[in-house]
């Protein structure tokens, strides 16, 4: 049994083969915290892990006592997961056991994205109410425990039975108390073309975080972080992972007490929340995920990878395999016209390409990025036949078509603007900021949130339309709604993003064949929430072969390949100036879902056959690159970063790809060895090379080699000493490993 309860020690056990999570009410009636790691034998009582007995903070005030949902007021001065002001304006909290209840499954959060399971006997669920007297508040924590994943889902729910209106101020999803703080934090963060860099530090007494107030999860953090021990590495020690399943502000935080005890908590960022919960309302956080470790940071990446691509993205494009894309942005910005789209998909054709994305500037009068946003109408200026006339020409080249849309934005210039300047986001007697020449409409008004609906369903409805790109392209300023009062204002930022997750179910609902990518601004809003309706995102607007190369190892901590869109651009790089060879640029791509951000028809011959190559690599491996297990091998972000090297492993080994890349070339280098991991040490591979090599000098010769030979030994992924000058700077290498029989 998964979860169990023991009514004399009041102690709860979520197990699974994976892990333990261990709580029990405490002698005051609290809830407390107990321990969460490898999993530990059941029937048995652990209240003796946390030592002591706890009867209330008489004479103890300040004490680190572990909690499961610690509130201020009470005694505990740690940051809080739930913080109320009540309506006579005291804010003390004291949670006390009521009761729990075992459900079969995991049931879904209403409004909210959340994991799933299609069987109920692939999970169950812990729900324990608590009660704070005084102001008739039950707040309900649910804990899912995964069978096949080493994972806990959690939230709370708040509901007010009293008969006055509390505020809410803080409602975190998950808090966990750790009994030491020995750990190095890992967070994904840097800015827009720069996303999810790793960024690593080690905890110490105050509090550590990453946030966003920006009205999306935002380029500068992720809602995910790392836990490790200091001597974890990628495929040995212990590790924490949260992941927050939201798309809006948050906060991800680790506090070191004065004991060197940690606190962990993450949810909803406060200091740009507040929710006013009335008598009979009920308020429910997002969905946190908390993922345990022995085997290194790989294996919370391997827990993340299985969950979210399995039981987090839903719907047709889940499992099916994912388009080799074209999009035209970098080939022609906004000057296009019918006859350059079809030239540049003509070629598109003619090497593979699978379907054709049209960017921005196909709507209104939107020759640059000053007007038109807004108003989803066709411009038949340059579109003469409309959506469907182009959308019909490219499918009888063999191609499906996709178009780009932005429909949280609004234009200073355009229609809708005209006729709603108060659906876009501004307060009153201020200056609405134009950023990007263009503002935020306002998703909290049930109104904008049906036109939009409305609109994009007649857009995608009028041509046979397979892919839709999804931009934000700004953060929100001035957060004000006209539909709210005063004393609801502070609900803003949650209620927008609940009105974007309608839109986007709605929408996704409505039009379950159309595969829907998100992008905000790149990657701005590359999070679990949005994973849920959009089963990809675009990346980064950074498509430089190297800097890709720590932004997609950074976001493969959080995030499985086959939610990384990756393309192959032009060069010079339109971001960095960059050049690198083609190959390069298509070796890293692949790990993710591959496309193209280019001018073909400015490409020679002999490029264009090189394209035609990769298209058909990628499409004799997709299925490995896009479900295979992904393992880091070199981190770009050790040493120099001159090397970064990764792999994709089939379920069953058989298969694998391993991918070496080297940013400069360095003079008489000594021996690069490169340890493979995840096969089969019992099985021989047959090693190929990509792209093939004018000799098989690096193999020396020997292409079957042993599954024991390759993860002990390892093999040399470049020339050695005089040989090197071949290589050249910004190059890769892919080993290509097929298991053969035992002869």
């Amino acid at each position: 049994m998964p979860i169990e309860w023991d009514a004399d020690t009041r102690q709860g056990h979520l197990r699974s083969d994976h892990l333990s999570y261990v709580l029990r009410v405490l002698e005051d009636g609290s809830l407390g915290h107990v321990y969460v790691g490898r999993p530990l034998a059941i029937g048995r009582a652990y209240r003796h892990v946390v030592p002591g007995e706890f009867h209330g903070f008489a004479n103890r005030v300040g004490d680190p006592v572990p909690f499961e949902y610690p509130t201020p007021g009470i005694g505990d001065f740690r940051v809080p997961a739930l913080a109320v002001v009540h309506a006579d304006g005291s804010s003390a909290v004291q949670l006390r056991y009521r009761a729990h209840r075992f459900v079969r499954g995991k049931p879904p959060l209403a409004g909210l994205p959340a994991t799933y399971i299609e069987d109920d006997a692939e999970a169950d669920t812990l729900e324990v109410d608590l009660g704070d007297e005084p102001s008739a508040l039950v707040i309900t924590l649910s804990y899912t425990v995964f069978r096949g994943h080493a994972a806990i889902a959690r939230h709370a729910s708040i509901r007010h039975g009293g008969d006055r209106p509390v505020r809410l101020t803080t409602a975190m999803s998950l808090s966990v108390d750790l009994p030491d703080a020995d750990w190095e934090m890992t967070t994904l963060s840097g800015t827009g073309v720069r996303e999810r860099h790793l960024v690593t530090r080690r905890l110490a007494h105050g509090r550590r975080s990453v946030s966003s107030g920006r009205g999306h999860s935002g380029h500068e953090h992720n809602p995910f972080l790392v836990l490790a021990r200091p001597a974890t590495t990628e495929a040995s020690g212990e590790a924490l992972g949260v992941s927050l399943v939201y798309s809006g502000n948050f906060l991800a935080e680790a506090e070191v007490d004065a004991w060197d005890g940690a606190r962990l908590r993450v949810g909803i960022e406060p200091d740009t929340f507040e929710w006013l919960l009335e008598p009979g309302a009920e308020f429910t956080t997002p969905e946190a995920i908390l993922a345990w470790s022995g085997e290194g940071i790989g294996g919370i990446s391997d827990t993340f990878h299985g969950l979210y691509r399995g039981r987090l993205v839903r719907g047709q494009w889940r499992d099916r395999p994912r388009p080799i894309v074209i999009n035209n942005w970098e080939a022609t910005y906004f000057g296009f016209d019918e006859a350059r789209l079809l030239e540049l998909a003509q070629v598109a054709a003619s090497v593979g390409i699978e379907t054709f994305a049209l960017d921005d500037g196909w709507f209104g009068e939107r020759d640059d990025d000053t007007s038109s946003l807004g108003d989803w109408v066709v411009d038949r200026r340059k579109l003469p036949n409309g959506l469907d006339g182009l959308a019909r020409s490219i499918e009888a080249l063999g191609m499906r078509f996709g178009i780009w849309i932005e429909p949280e934005m609004v234009s200073r210039r355009s229609r809708l603007f005209e006729e709603h300047p108060d659906w876009a986001i501004g307060a009153p007697g201020r200056e609405r900021t134009e950023s990007r020449n263009q503002y935020v409409l306002d998703l909290t008004r049930p109104e904008v949130v049906e036109h939009l609906f409305e609109a994009m369903n007649g857009v995608l409805s009028s041509a046979p339309i397979s892919y839709v790109k999804w931009d934000m392209n700004r953060a929100i300023t001035e957060p004000w709604s006209a539909s709210l009062p005063p004393d609801r204002q502070q609900e803003f930022h949650h209620r927008y993003i609940l009105g974007l997750y309608e839109l986007y179910d709605r929408l996704t609902r409505a039009m379950p064949d159309v595969l829907f990518e998100s992008c905000a601004g790149g990657g701005g809003r590359f999070d679990a929430g949005m994973l849920a309706f959009a089963p990809q995102a675009w990346t980064s607007d950074d498509t430089d072969a190297v800097e890709r190369l720590r932004i997609q190892w950074g976001t493969s901590v959080a995030y499985p390949l086959s939610s990384l869109a990756a393309h192959v651009s032009a060069v010079p790089n339109h971001q960095v100036g960059r050049v690198t060879p083609l190959a390069t640029r298509a070796a890293v791509a692949f790990f993710g879902v591959f496309g193209y951000e280019l001018d073909l028809t400015a490409l020679s011959e002999d490029e264009l056959a090189e394209v035609a190559d990769q298209v058909e690599f990628y499409r004799s491996h997709r299925a490995l690159f896009q479900h295979g297990r992904f393992i880091r091998l070199v981190s770009p972000f050790k040493g120099d970063g001159n090397q970064t090297a990764w792999m994709v492993v089939a379920k069953d080994r058989r298969r694998a790809i391993a991918a070496w890349y080297q940013v400069l070339n360095r003079p008489s280098p000594g021996p690069r060895r490169l340890r493979l991991r995840g096969l089969d040490a019992g099985l021989r591979y047959r090693i190929t090379l990509w792209p093939e090599p004018d000799d098989d000098a690096v193999l020396d010769g020997v292409d079957v080699r042993g599954g024991d030979e390759l993860l002990a030994a390892g093999l040399i992924p470049g020339p050695f000493l005089r040989d090197s000058a071949g290589l050249g700077d910004f190059s890769a290498r892919l080993f290509v490993l097929e298991a053969i029989p035992d002869t």
